[in-house]
């Protein structure tokens, strides 16, 4: 992937948007990832020899697209990493699911991941805390599909594909915890906040998906925020 799509960059932080189907960091398929790609950059852009240090610091689903930040420094890695335990890094997420939704809800659950790397809803004593709230944007009667913007209040594995897979509205291009036709995911992390690590300023990145299943929908400011 050679056109990076960089939102913000300085001395401490890079800001990109990733784009599906490539990894957040290297795994033993041996497929390229957004770490090794960002460091390509870096290295291309600023002449660096040897390697560069790069902190990831969060992650999103091979499948899923988004603004990602990482760390150009351990310093800013560390505060970024604290941040995220002190839920004081936030993520919002646009979803298509499949039936109408309500227009605004809450979701809590317990989730277990299991052996075969899936997540499943389970009991208190089994699973782990998982909480979102969501609000309703737009209905495709046509498809009967519904766009909707996420809030996760806490960041397990798969955890908006299973919360609303388990209550019969399953993202659309989901395979694993639906089935249809659709190619890509309906699932993006379109807009990311933060305050910077170093200048203690907040921070805030959108980014509107325009491709297949989102291009069924008018997504802009004015229709999201």
């Amino acid at each position: 992937m050679n056109n990076l799509n960089v939102l913000y960059e300085d001395n401490h932080l890079i800001v990109v948007v990733k784009p599906r189907n490539i990894l957040s960091q290297a795994d033993d398929t041996g497929d390229m990832d957004m770490l090794t790609i960002i460091k390509n950059y870096l290295k291309e852009k600023y002449h660096k020899p040897g390697n560069v240090y790069l902190g990831l610091v969060h992650r999103l689903d091979r499948v899923v697209g988004g603004v990602m930040v990482f760390a150009k420094t351990s310093k800013a890695a560390s505060r970024l990493s604290d941040m995220i335990r002190r839920h004081d890094f936030h993520k919002e997420y646009l979803l298509i699911c499949h039936g109408k939704l309500k227009n605004k809800d809450l979701f809590r659950n317990y989730l277990k991941k299991t052996d075969q790397l899936n997540t499943v809803v389970t009991t208190e004593t089994d699973g782990k805390y998982a909480e979102l709230s969501y609000e309703l944007i737009a209905y495709n009667q046509e498809k009967d599909w519904s766009l909707a913007k996420v809030n996760l209040q806490t960041g397990r594995h798969h955890q908006i594909r299973v919360q609303f897979s388990s209550r019969g509205y399953p993202l659309v291009g989901d395979n694993r915890y639906g089935k249809d036709n659709e190619k890509n995911i309906g699932l993006f992390s379109y807009k990311l906040s933060f305050i910077h690590p170093i200048k203690k300023e907040l921070l805030t990145f959108t980014y509107f998906p325009k491709e297949s299943p989102f291009n069924l929908f008018c997504i802009n400011e004015k229709t999201v925020l």
